[in-house]
């Protein structure tokens, strides 16, 4: 079975790599992929005019299907030179990714293409979740900010489309663990009231990679740890 596929989140992923004929010799050219706006169906944008050295519109006079790609026939727009472009999609290469969703961590395998470039921070899809991108390895598992995907030995991402928060309720002298979902972005503040399985819980301490806190307020994608007792009882 093909290893599962991961579509990384605009602008990440390229579509073509665009490959022009120059002086008798192939040249990957390095700039957007050559696209159709609807309103101009007969000019291609962008690509680098090989006479212009920079890139420009071109018409497209000829299409050529190649597989799964085509080759171009386009004239530059703005010195009229003539010339062939090939578009080709780039080879897709398999990276061994550990996915941490709260405190369950699995190790799965991303499909991206070889010229895509992840860098630590991107968010990309796989298996209907959205994750962010938090350490990449390259040889010898040494860490990098950004590499092509072709050059990654690995890397790790955490889940951004939800938050587990984990939870400590005390009744008492009796302390027992949950956790909770929510969106990341959820706000809990020290000393309001959440309800839980029936039962209301006042928020005494809220617990962060930095500490823990009595007072104020923290998002969900913030917390470790939210510490939960039974509210006082009132008086008559």
């Amino acid at each position: 079975m093909p290893p599962p596929s991961a579509s990384m989140v605009a602008p990440l992923r390229c579509l073509y790599s665009i490959i022009a004929c120059v002086d008798g010799f192939k040249r990957e050219v390095h700039s957007r992929a050559l696209v159709q706006p609807d309103d101009q169906p007969d000019v291609a944008d962008v690509a680098t005019c090989p006479n212009c050295s920079v890139s420009t519109e071109h018409e497209v006079l000829r299409r050529t299907p190649r597989g799964s790609g085509e080759d171009l026939l386009v004239k530059c727009m703005d010195c009229g030179d003539v010339h062939n472009i090939e578009l080709r999609p780039p080879k897709a290469v398999s990276i061994t990714a550990t996915l941490s969703d709260g405190s369950l961590s699995t190790s799965d395998i991303i499909e991206v293409d070889e010229d895509e470039v992840i860098s630590v921070g991107d968010l990309f899809e796989h298996d209907e979740a959205q994750w962010e991108v938090t350490r990449i390895d390259g040889a010898a598992s040494q860490p990098f900010d950004g590499l092509p995907a072709g050059d990654i030995r690995a890397l790790w991402a955490v889940r951004k489309d939800r938050a587990v928060v984990r939870l400590t309720m005390t009744d008492g002298e009796d302390s027992v663990a949950s956790s909770i979902e929510c969106e990341p972005d959820r706000v809990f503040t020290c000393g309001t009231i959440l309800e839980i399985d029936g039962r209301r819980w006042r928020i005494r301490a809220l617990h962060t990679g930095k500490g823990r806190t009595l007072r104020g307020s923290r998002e969900a994608s913030e917390l470790r740890r939210m510490y939960l007792h039974l509210p006082a009882k009132r008086r008559y």
